[in-house]
C-alpha cells in the first residue's frame, strides 16, 4: 500500500489535533465537602470604648493621628439603610468631639461609605448623608463647622469584603479621617 504525502498530512494534522485538544480540556477538581453552615444572627460592629481617663501619653503621641484612632476610635456605624446616629455611635462621636476639642489646630474629613447592596448612586447618596449625620453631631457637640470636611465613597470603599450580613455590617459606616494639624 502506497500514502500520498497528502495523506500524511492530514493523519500528521489530524494526530495534532487530537493531542492539542485533549491537552485543552477543562480539568473541574473534585468537590470539597463542605461544612454546614450555622445561622448567626447579625452583627454590627462595635467600635472602641470612651476612654474614662486622660489619654495615655505612653508610646502613643497625645494629639497624634493614632491617638485618635486608638484612644477614641475614627470609625461609627449604622443600620441598614439608615443613616441615623446609633447609641453606640454617638458615645464614639461624643469622645470625637470631646479630643478634637482638646486639639483645635485638627481638621478632619468625615468619610461615609455605604455597602455593597444598591445602586452606585443610591451609595453615594446614603453614604453622603451618613458623613453629613456625623458633620452635624461634632457640630452640635461645639466643633466649627469650618474644620470638618465631607465626602461619600458610597460603596465604592469597603473596609470588609464578602456578600454576607457580617461584611454588610462592617461597611456600612462613617470614617473621620485627620487631614491636618495632628503629627502622624
Amino acid at each position: 500500500m502506497i500514502k500520498s504525502p497528502i495523506t500524511s498530512t492530514a493523519v500528521v494534522i489530524a494526530a495534532v489535533a487530537m493531542i492539542a485538544a485533549a491537552g485543552c480540556t477543562r480539568r473541574t477538581p473534585a468537590p470539597t465537602p463542605m461544612e454546614p453552615s450555622t445561622p448567626t444572627q447579625p452583627t454590627s460592629p462595635t467600635g472602641p470604648t470612651v476612654p474614662t481617663g486622660p489619654v495615655d501619653g505612653g508610646p502613643i503621641a497625645p494629639g497624634s493621628i493614632r491617638d485618635f484612632s486608638i484612644n477614641v476610635g475614627d470609625r461609627v456605624y449604622f443600620d441598614f439603610d439608615s443613616y441615623s446616629i446609633r447609641s453606640d455611635a454617638s458615645r464614639i462621636l461624643a469622645a470625637q468631639a470631646a479630643w478634637l476639642s482638646r486639639y483645635p489646630q485638627v481638621q478632619v474629613r468625615i468619610e461615609g461609605n455605604a455597602d455593597e447592596r444598591g445602586t452606585r448612586e443610591y451609595n453615594l447618596a446614603l453614604g453622603a448623608r451618613r458623613a453629613e449625620a456625623v458633620r452635624s453631631f461634632l457640630i452640635a457637640n461645639g466643633i466649627p463647622a469650618s474644620r470638618i470636611d465631607t465626602i461619600s465613597y458610597g460603596k465604592e470603599r469597603p473596609v470588609a469584603f464578602g456578600s454576607n450580613e457580617q461584611a454588610w455590617a462592617q461597611n456600612r459606616n462613617a470614617h473621620t479621617t485627620i487631614t491636618g494639624g495632628a503629627p502622624q
